[in-house]
């Protein structure tokens, strides 16, 4: 175990922002991360954890320790008559996570292909995508208390899920490092390809009979005909969250765009795409010179090169500011503000 000191986490970043930790280390079990933060600079200073730095845009220097999640490991730790249980550490690529169980057929993640970051930070904010969520798949965790440095499995009730949040971005945010996320996973894959162009796509490969692995390929050609690249545009994928309105709040926006999409939540309540409402407002494609909106999809933010991330902040504000005043609507983001 060793702390650096003045470390740069621009590769640390899917935006690829250029800022420093003044302190840094790596650990790989749950000792090595107890034995971390029994050191006297973890207590004297504040902490952030790193996955993969996929949903955190970093608009300063990080005056404290920046602790980096690498425990690996992927085991089916149990199974019944229906499910598979499977345990993956924290620091797995969450796409790698999913390749493993599509290999194994384990089904339920396949939808959920090629969202970047590490399967640690899937449960806190819930991932979801193409009609999937973490809390339809998930089990249980492991989690650390960073004072008391005790370990404790939290369930699915306990977790407190919602929409793009759980427990441990509300009441319990700062208090705990996720160790390790069990899975309970299909033995008979129940085929979930109606939301988004998922049908289509199937279609196209002319399949007599669909797999898991099918699905997985469409959601990936999907994904990548509409989101850039990290590793060639920085970028956090979406950025905002898609807004939950009153129905009379739709209804509105409804009489002057007759094509403004929905998806209900109950009678009162509808989901307005977000990337919808900043196209419409005319911000798709927008370039700044070292950063902008995403030509393809509006919801992304991206860093052409050596943007700050005060500077993605702003845009996201001059956004939000603009779709308040355009719809009534107010965008929250979805990523991480450091």
């Amino acid at each position: 175990m060793q702390i650096q000191n003045n470390v740069s986490l621009k590769k640390f970043n899917t935006f690829g922002i250029d800022v420093a930790a003044n302190y840094f280390s790596v650990f790989k079990s749950a000792e090595e991360l107890a034995e971390i933060l029994s050191e006297k600079i973890c207590h004297e200073n504040q902490r952030l954890i790193l996955g993969g730095g996929s949903n955190l845009l970093l608009t300063q220097n990080f005056p404290g320790v920046v602790l980096k999640n690498e425990i690996k490991g992927i085991d089916l730790i149990d199974e019944d008559e229906k499910y598979y249980y499977v345990k993956s550490y924290a620091g797995e690529l969450w796409h790698s996570f999913v390749l493993h169980c599509i290999e194994h057929n384990y089904a339920g993640v396949e939808n959920l292909s090629l969202i970047p970051g590490c399967v640690g930070a899937s449960p806190m904010q819930n991932i979801g995508a193409y009609g999937v969520e973490i809390k339809d798949v998930f089990h249980s965790l492991e989690a650390m208390h960073i004072s008391e440095k005790k370990t404790k499995t939290f369930t699915l009730e306990e977790c407190e899920f919602g929409y793009r949040e759980s427990i441990f971005k509300r009441k319990e945010k700062g208090n705990w490092i996720i160790l390790s996320v069990t899975f309970r996973l299909n033995k008979r894959p129940v085929m979930n390809t109606t939301y988004g162009s998922i049908d289509e796509e199937l279609d196209k490969m002319n399949l007599d009979r669909i797999t898991i692995k099918d699905i997985s390929k469409a959601v990936i050609k999907i994904r990548s005909s509409k989101l850039p690249d990290p590793n060639v545009i920085g970028n956090a994928g979406s950025f905002f969250k898609n807004p939950v309105v009153k129905m009379d709040v739709y209804e509105k926006i409804k009489r002057e765009y007759n094509n403004a999409p929905c998806y209900a939540i109950n009678q009162d309540e509808v989901k307005v795409p977000a990337g919808w409402l900043i196209e419409s407002a005319g911000w798709k494609g927008k370039n700044l010179g070292r950063y902008g909106v995403h030509d393809r999809q509006a919801l992304v933010l991206v860093n052409y090169g050596n943007a700050t991330g005060k500077e993605i902040y702003d845009l996201s504000t001059s956004i939000i500011n603009d779709i308040q005043q355009k719809f009534g609507i107010e965008l929250e983001r979805e990523v991480n503000i450091i």
